[in-house]
């Protein structure tokens, strides 16, 4: 597990399950009301796209399920989730290539056969763009609406936006260590990108994660000068990153690393 996931903009709050859905739909209305009919009008703006209509429903049954898993479990429904489009995809390749929506409508048809020919190396993915909470709706949707090349491509572009924030949010660490000797701001990055991560997401990290940078937020540790200039006794900091591999060497990292 890495330090950091996802590309969403540092905050200090979880949202609410109810703002989460409400976020996912009017994202996903504007992307789909661009559409003009043959005879030359547009949608009316309260018409919903397909996508929108699909991501709706899922953030539905997403809440649903959040409601009736504890943490541990909900982790657990992502693995198995993760592993056939993910881990096993290879092993499935001609039975998911053969999957057709069970549908008449030339929209939906059309995204899964885009997704097909993305998930064998040909041309664009058909959900570039979505933020990560509507990918999630996609990622872990296992009720049939979205076929499983459908989700493995929602899966890739989720992890090509995490590996841009990551290489970013990195590369503002390094500054800050270089300059300050501190890494307490990217701490903050790190913690409130994990805050807004789905509960589906949260769910596959350990449970001291969040609580460990708060304290490495608290503590405000000058890694340059060996001291804490917050909360907390400098031995603190050696506790927080050899108890655990996602934060073991942390401190090593950035001192081994060069500013580009």
């Amino acid at each position: 597990m890495t330090i950091g996931i996802g590309p969403s903009t540092p905050v200090t709050s979880q949202s609410t399950s109810g703002s989460r859905t409400q976020g996912v739909l009017t994202t996903g209305t504007e992307k789909g009301e661009s559409t003009t009919s043959s005879s030359g009008s547009s949608k009316p703006s309260s018409q919903l796209s397909t996508l929108a209509q699909q991501l709706s429903d899922s953030a539905l049954r997403a809440e649903e399920r959040d409601a009736s898993l504890d943490r541990k479990a909900l982790g657990q429904k992502a693995d198995a989730l993760l592993q056939p489009i993910v881990r096993d995809f290879h092993l499935h390749r001609a039975k998911y290539d053969a999957e057709v929506p069970n549908t008449d409508d030339p929209e939906l048809l059309e995204r899964a056969k885009q997704a097909t020919s993305f998930a064998n190396g040909r041309g664009s993915n058909p959900f570039s763009g979505l933020s990560q909470d509507q990918l999630a709706l996609i990622i872990y949707d296992d009720s049939g609406t979205f076929t499983a090349n459908e989700r493995h491509a929602a899966w890739r572009e989720d992890y090509d936006q995490r590996e841009a924030w990551n290489q970013a949010v990195v590369a503002r660490g390094k500054l800050e260590y270089s300059q300050t000797g501190k890494m307490t701001e990217f701490f903050k990055e790190v913690l409130g990108n994990y805050n807004e991560l789905p509960p589906i997401m949260q769910a596959q990290y350990p449970d001291f994660y969040a609580p460990r940078l708060e304290h490495l937020i608290e503590m405000d540790f000058n890694f340059m000068t060996h001291r804490a200039e917050g909360k907390g006794a400098p031995e603190d900091i050696f506790e927080i990153l050899m108890s655990s591999e996602d934060f073991a060497n942390l401190g090593k990292r950035f001192a081994n690393s060069t500013v580009g």
